[in-house]
């Protein structure tokens, strides 16, 4: 059943962190509905449909209807909460905001998925990860010291977006179930982003932390926190943060940490220059297995199919088969009510509404 068994909840069909919150929450064991378009396929692969949309059922609605309308009401009327990620203003055109929503369940609520969030002046623009990482000082720090690189649509979409909206629902919940009354959560990736980079800002704040890309610690100016490349062309990544970390990576290049201290800045050059030198006269594969049962924190780059035949990640089952996907298995881990990932479906308002008057 899992550990969200008994929650119920109305997902608005969208894109980027809606489904893939869904999908957290219903692998877990929350009942969702997805409501859906008239027309749209059951598994849509150009928004990853087959796995984003897993784990729950989706019904066919036209929201701008009144029997669409009524349908989507009655659903939250029995819900716990309901998924939305439409641009501020649409949800209220539709008569199935907040306030109508709330009205008919006080102890709803109602999770809103945003860009730029419900207010502000950008609050009506259209935007994507990139640009959400561009006004918030992210992808500044992220790249090589020439341009900036964005980091797929992991950071501000997914980090920022599906999980907030996640933590944000269950904290919803537990309130609702505490007090008997439902809110409205903004969930909004620009202000999502500053959080992830507290870490960060606390750094710049105490001079621990340049202004420039490719000159930190944790930004590929360490020489000991980067990746380098190997004879096949392949890729190590090295994270040997800690003195002891960083003295099994010299040993394991046959360096010597004393030549290149590692505090010592100016020398960073110099130590980046000799470590690409020996990574270059390995492949990838055998710098893995050389390093193998070390400290060193060095790791193989290794592309999506590679991943998934990791020794580790399968000994872990990090990754499942289902209907001739591989799919990352759902995550955490309990220590009971397991987790479970399922096809999706088609089915009908009546058949939820039945099963949630029950």
């Amino acid at each position: 059943m899992g550990v969200l068994a008994g929650v119920r909840i109305v997902e608005l069909d969208a894109l980027g962190p809606v489904p893939l919150c869904a999908m957290l929450l219903a692998d877990h064991g929350a009942e969702i509905v997805r409501v859906a378009r008239p027309g749209s396929p059951v598994v849509d692969d150009a928004v990853g449909g087959a796995i984003l949309h897993r784990s729950r059922p989706s019904i066919a609605l036209d929201l701008k209807t009144g029997e669409g309308r009524d349908t989507v009401l009655a659903l939250i009327a029995q819900a716990d909460a309901v998924l939305e990620g439409f641009r501020p203003g649409v949800m209220e055109r539709l008569a199935l905001g907040p306030a109508e929503c709330l009205a008919r369940n006080p102890r709803l609520v109602y999770a809103r998925m945003t860009g730029w969030g419900q207010t502000g002046p950008l609050a009506q623009r259209a935007g994507h990860d990139i640009n959400y990482l561009a006004i918030t000082g992210a992808l500044h720090m992220i790249g090589p010291a020439d341009t900036p690189v964005p980091p797929l649509n992991l950071v501000a979409d997914y980090a920022g977006g599906a999980m907030m909206l996640a933590f944000g629902v269950l904290a919803g919940i537990l309130d609702a179930r505490r007090t008997g009354q439902g809110q409205v959560v903004d969930a909004a990736m620009c202000d999502a982003v500053p959080m992830l980079l507290s870490l960060f800002q606390a750094f710049a704040q105490s001079g621990g932390w340049e202004d420039r890309r490719a000159a930190n610690l944790l930004d590929g100016g360490a020489p000991f926190y980067r990746c380098y490349r190997c004879r096949d062309g392949g890729f190590v990544a090295v994270g040997a943060l800690e003195p002891q970390f960083f003295r099994a990576l010299m040993a394991g290049l046959d360096l010597s940490a004393e030549d290149y201290p590692q505090g010592d800045q100016s020398r960073w050059p110099a130590m980046a220059e000799a470590v690409a030198a020996r990574f270059l006269t390995r492949s990838r594969d055998e710098w893995a297995d050389a390093f193998a049962g070390t400290d060193a924190c060095v790791s193989p780059v290794l592309g999506l199919a590679e991943s998934q035949r990791d020794t580790h990640l399968a000994a872990r089952g990090v990754f499942a088969r289902r209907d001739g996907l591989v799919e990352a298995a759902p995550v955490p881990r309990f220590s009971r009510g397991a987790g479970a990932a399922s096809a999706p479906a088609r089915t009908t308002a009546d058949e939820i509404l039945a099963r949630w008057a029950r």
